[in-house]
């Protein structure tokens, strides 16, 4: 919403635009939107406001969710997870979202020059004062968001409840983590800057009009991804629905995942995504795509079952042999 800066390359949906997207939201049965206050120059954060204002949406039937990071201004100050630019930049995303309180409040990048605990400590703060219900991170490492949660937890200050991440049937990482943290997964880019949404193919790799072919972001892994949208097509025909749909269903039956964030512009795309919601594949639908996408193991994901042999009684030679076979593969 708003279309200012490197965004407008994304959506520049206006006021009307705005306004048409949450009413079929809230009328579809969401509840949940997310922002950040660097999306637009903070225009996305002023559009949903307006919206629910105009929309006359009351304030406790939404969960509203914004972040802080990203550059505001042009001073050293203006951007980062320190306290100082966490208390300045809560009180302007308030202020554009015309609320007293922001449900989940996250940090939207890795600060490498701030301590944690600083940041955890104005959170907390955050929480204490009401102005922000729970906290969440997004694009952390997972060493980093363990640490956090030791120093939370060790400190007893409020602890990140949530972790807004890049997954998708193209790629996925950090599941374990969440699920032994009891976190919650926010997913961003379901469908991979678009490439899950049926248009693109090994053949037409750039298709007219589409976002990606202008900004190809999130990287992907392309070849993996032809051949998931290959196994894709005909469990979409047997559906009747699109590649979409059925990208997204398949997020919504994973265990790990508590929400899936769609970034749609027109309400046909809108309509279509949620429709997912309704969808159940078949077991062996879901494991033709598990096997599809499956991950290469990586260390020491590929060691821990072949030493847990013993201990746990786990069957370890296909995956030892797995291992070995994709090294020969690689000439390693």
């Amino acid at each position: 919403m708003g279309g200012k800066g490197i965004y407008k390359r994304i959506g520049a949906v206006d006021q009307a635009g705005a306004d048409e997207l949450v009413k079929t939201s809230v009328d579809g049965g969401i509840n949940f939107f997310d922002t950040a206050d660097i999306y637009s120059e903070g225009e996305s954060e002023k559009t949903l406001g307006q919206s629910f204002k105009n929309l006359n949406i009351a304030r406790k039937d939404v969960i509203l969710a914004t972040k802080v990071y990203g550059r505001m201004g042009p001073g050293r100050n203006d951007v980062g997870a320190s306290r100082g630019h966490i208390m300045d930049a809560v009180e302007a995303s308030l202020r554009r979202l015309q609320t007293d309180h922001i449900d989940l409040y996250q940090v939207h990048a890795d600060d490498s020059v701030t301590p944690i605990e600083e940041t955890l400590r104005a959170l907390d703060t955050l929480v204490t004062h009401g102005k922000v219900r729970y906290i969440g991170v997004s694009n952390w490492q997972a060493w980093k968001i363990a640490r956090a949660l030791g120093i939370s937890e060790s400190k007893n200050l409020a602890r990140f409840d949530t972790l807004q991440a890049y997954y998708s049937i193209a790629g996925r990482d950090l599941a374990p983590l969440l699920e032994a943290e009891k976190m919650g997964l926010l997913v961003w880019s379901p469908l991979a800057g678009g490439l899950l949404s049926g248009r693109f193919s090994r053949e037409n790799q750039k298709p007219a009009g589409s976002r990606r072919s202008e900004f190809d972001f999130p990287v992907v892994d392309k070849e993996r991804t032809w051949k998931i949208l290959q196994a894709m097509v005909p469990i979409a025909k047997a559906h009747d629905c699109s590649p979409a749909r059925i990208s997204l269903a398949w997020l919504l039956m994973r265990p790990v995942v508590t929400s899936v964030i769609i970034g749609v512009k027109r309400v046909d795309q809108l309509q279509d995504n949620l429709a997912a919601a309704g969808l159940k594949l078949t077991e062996d639908e879901v494991k033709q795509f598990d096997e599809v996408s499956a991950l290469p193991p990586a260390y020491p994901g590929w060691m821990i079952p072949v030493q847990n042999v013993d201990r746990l009684g786990v069957v370890a030679r296909p995956v030892w042999d797995d291992v070995r076979q994709s090294r020969l593969r690689s000439g390693l």
